[in-house]
């Protein structure tokens, strides 16, 4: 399972912006994915302070913005530039709490397309189904539907994403029928393109290859 884009030599800029709850562990994941970019011809930068979305210019020069921040507070001229960037090209992409859980703010919301709002305790066993209906898509093409042991999220979507993958809740004491959760979602947010997954609470978690596979082609994807 390789990835959709080959080794290009033209130089893109891509940022990333971690930090938060430590418990999602922001700086060691999302260093596990930096050699990758590099080696798709990305210059990549890091921020460890949010303060990196006042300055509109360098988001809206930015190839790709990989958010990897859990829990923190986002002011609105911060999200206002984020979503502008967005809007003129620049890519925005991240995983689990890093990109569905970062802020609560609900124009901040309307960019990603959905927000976490619960997991059952602990870990569990799990499975994600990709969606028939974009099995071309380039994330998740030639993929398998897999298994995993971690968190499972509950989210909230809007009606205009385009849904890759879905995770299932069965009933219990409370639901009288199974759900099938967002999980792996894409939008485009004018000329920019916008990529979520909501798995990755944990470094093992991107040792499962359909997830490492799908991660790394969801930042390609999402570039400019």
């Amino acid at each position: 399972m390789g990835v959709c884009n080959t080794l290009t030599s033209e130089i893109r800029r891509a940022l990333v912006v971690r930090g938060g709850w430590d418990g999602h562990q922001p700086v060691t994941i999302s260093d596990s994915f930096v050699p990758f970019l590099k080696e798709q011809g990305f210059t990549v930068e890091t921020s460890e302070d949010l303060a990196v979305y006042d300055d509109a210019e360098r988001l809206a020069a930015t190839d790709l913005v990989v958010q990897c921040w859990t829990m923190g507070t986002i002011t609105p001229q911060q999200r206002d530039n984020l979503a502008a960037a967005v809007r003129g090209g620049t890519g925005l992409a991240g995983w689990h709490g890093g990109i569905v859980d970062s802020f609560h703010d609900h124009g901040y919301h309307l960019l990603t397309g959905g927000k976490f709002v619960t997991h059952p305790p602990g870990y569990l066993d799990h499975t994600y189904q990709l969606s028939p209906e974009h099995a071309d898509h380039p994330i998740i093409a030639d993929l398998d539907d897999f298994a995993i042991h971690s968190e499972q999220y509950w989210v909230l979507t809007d009606a205009r994403i385009d849904v890759l993958a879905t995770t299932t809740f069965p009933a219990d004491d409370l639901h009288d029928r199974p759900a099938a959760m967002p999980a792996v979602w894409t939008r485009t947010h004018g000329a920019g393109r916008v990529f979520v997954s909501t798995i990755g609470h944990k470094p093992d978690d991107f040792d499962v290859p359909q997830v490492r596979t799908l991660t790394e082609r969801g930042l390609l994807w999402a570039s400019r």
